[in-house]
């Protein structure tokens, strides 16, 4: 059965509290989380630092607890040139403290080998607290396609670290439903959902992809036949930043309602109505 989620990205910064009780009031289980503000923020949130927050952290645990909602993601767990991710081991801890079970890492450390090895430390690090840990391709990333993905996951050889699918990140690296049908589809752990047109928009792919994506559906990535071979029974994530909505004054109701909306008619064309 298919679970709905809202990504960090999505809310531009929109407070912990708050982003819980919008996945709730659009119908979604789920949300990602990072530990501090995102760094654009086109509605003046006020800046929180759940690292720091002991008392946020409780009243996020609570509302949770209240409107039925759960963390699929943990992120921020970047592998960086010159870095070692073994200090994040506080960030975990928290991450834990929140009911976080999955964290997803990704690389900017040109150095593939030690991006792969970096991973495996990071994922042994989760699983000694209970977490499995995904990996992503992007363009814009050290990993930049699904071969190196697969790669990674077979240098760090866990069964709890497991592939990422971003649509939007598939697609530009070169890959599309054939390949995914290819895969065991127990290395998909999860589904971030949005779509694009195939070639850039922008001169910065970062740029694109942090700030301005598209609803569902509306774009050129052929999310119907994509879906129609992942796998049902995972979250779906609606990581679709519409920066330029934002800054119009569209609130994230609005934004991401359409979002949910759109998302939940291609899960139920592709494989029926088990959509939560």
């Amino acid at each position: 059965m298919f679970e709905l989620g809202i990504e960090n990205i999505s809310v531009f910064g929109l407070p912990p509290v708050d982003f819980v009780n919008l996945a709730a009031d659009l119908g979604c289980q789920h949300i990602s989380v990072g530990l501090t503000s995102f760094g654009v923020n086109p509605h003046q949130y006020p800046p929180f630092s759940l690292r720091e927050d002991a008392a946020l952290r409780r009243e996020m645990i609570a509302a949770m607890r209240e409107r039925g909602i759960s963390i699929s993601l943990g992120e921020g767990l970047t592998v960086r040139a010159g870095g070692d991710v073994r200090g994040y081991a506080g960030d975990l801890d928290i991450l834990c403290e929140l009911g976080v079970t999955r964290i997803n890492t990704v690389s900017m450390d040109p150095d593939l080998g030690r991006s792969f090895d970096q991973f495996g430390v990071l994922a042994e690090m989760a699983a000694e607290r209970g977490v499995r840990t995904t990996t992503e391709c992007s363009p814009s990333l050290a990993v930049s396609d699904l071969a190196t993905a697969l790669a990674a996951i077979r240098h760090v050889g866990r069964p709890d670290f497991l592939l990422l699918i971003d649509t939007m990140h598939l697609a530009r690296s070169g890959s599309g439903p054939a390949d995914i049908a290819a895969l065991d589809p127990g290395l998909i752990d999860y589904v971030q959902l949005s779509d694009a047109p195939l070639k850039p928009r922008f001169d910065s792919y970062y740029e694109e992809a942090m700030h301005e994506r598209m609803v569902p559906g509306t774009g050129e990535l052929g999310l119907r036949e994509l879906i129609a071979v992942l796998p049902p029974d995972r979250v779906y994530a609606l990581e679709v930043p519409l920066l330029s909505e934002a800054e119009a004054g569209i609130g994230p109701h609005e934004r991401l309602g359409k979002c949910v909306e759109a998302a939940r008619a291609l899960l139920i064309e592709a494989h029926g109505e088990n959509v939560q």
